[in-house]
């Protein structure tokens, strides 16, 4: 059975340790779909989850790209025995189906800190376990993981030096993670600050801060590479006349999303992108990637 012999955290008031049965968790006499763990203030709530559905949804064309690298990054671990790959920041879950039909002899799990999106998920995904916490208090234990993809995540967590000291921690030795950031550090404005970013990134910055939290640094490309002039124009644009208020502002995030998602000469950039940065580093771009290994010795 799937992940039956996981190490599943303890949960709940009388922490009973889970069982996966396939289809969902016994956590005593109880049946859940997804296992809770502890809930603290985020940068991230279930209206932006569904603002990012009703106007990006499954097809935007940068998060194509996005997910379509994360998965061949997953797809190096292809052959490894009893391969177990988890996605942190799983929310509406468009990454882990894509996983699912990419590597169906891999187990899955996926993990939120907000556990609407987490219901709503398990109401059409079915055997996949999904784990409700806060990454800067990661309940797994160690080395229990292959592979990792961490999708727009760190942007929205204070302590992000502390949530990647977590992700290398729970990966095996020699396992993979595939983290993806908002790139451009001067570029913060209205759309930032509606999505509750604490801020954007650099990839000499992403890149010390794996180093430092125990990674190797394979590589770093970035995603928007080709659309990033006009990119870099809108939001200086935006930080030297930012909109008025807060409807303003989400008028605006709503309206960015809608074009650049509609527009098929967007598409077609990001396809291009996507086949070339499997090959070779694009020096900027809207979102930085990093690919990072967990050694395989300790240092």
């Amino acid at each position: 059975m799937p992940l039956s012999d996981f190490p599943w955290p303890a949960a709940g008031v009388d922490r009973l340790t889970p069982v996966w049965s396939g289809t969902e968790f016994r956590l005593g006499e109880r049946r859940l779909r997804v296992v809770d763990y502890d809930q603290n203030d985020s940068h991230w709530s279930e209206s932006l989850t569904t603002l990012h559905e009703e106007h990006s949804g499954s097809g935007h064309p940068i998060d194509l790209a996005s997910r379509r690298l994360a998965v061949a990054t997953m797809m190096r671990l292809r052959g490894r025995p009893g391969l177990r790959i988890m996605d942190v920041g799983c929310s509406s879950g468009f990454a882990l189906e894509d996983l699912r039909r990419a590597l169906p002899e891999a187990d899955m799990i996926g993990a939120d800190y907000l556990r609407g999106p987490l219901e709503k998920l398990a109401e059409r995904m079915t055997g996949i376990p999904l784990l409700q916490f806060d990454l800067r208090n990661c309940p797994l234990p160690d080395a229990v993981l292959d592979g990792i993809i961490c999708l727009n995540v760190l942007e929205h967590i204070d302590d992000h030096e502390g949530a990647l000291r977590h992700l290398c921690r729970i990966l095996k030795p020699g396992g993979l993670a595939h983290i993806e950031v908002p790139a451009g550090p001067g570029l913060y404005d209205a759309y930032d600050e509606i999505l509750m970013h604490h801020r954007r990134y650099a990839a000499g910055e992403l890149k010390r801060l794996a180093l430092a939290a125990g990674f190797e640094v394979e590589r770093t490309t970035h995603l928007g590479f080709l659309s990033y002039p006009g990119f870099w124009w809108v939001k200086k644009r935006n930080r030297r006349a930012p909109p008025a208020s807060v409807t303003a502002k989400n008028d605006q995030v709503v309206q960015r999303i809608a074009w650049t998602r509609q527009s098929s000469l967007v598409s077609g950039i990001f396809r291009l992108e996507t086949a070339v940065s499997r090959w070779v580093p694009l020096p900027w771009g809207i979102r930085v990637v990093a690919v990072v290994r967990k050694p395989e010795k300790a240092r």
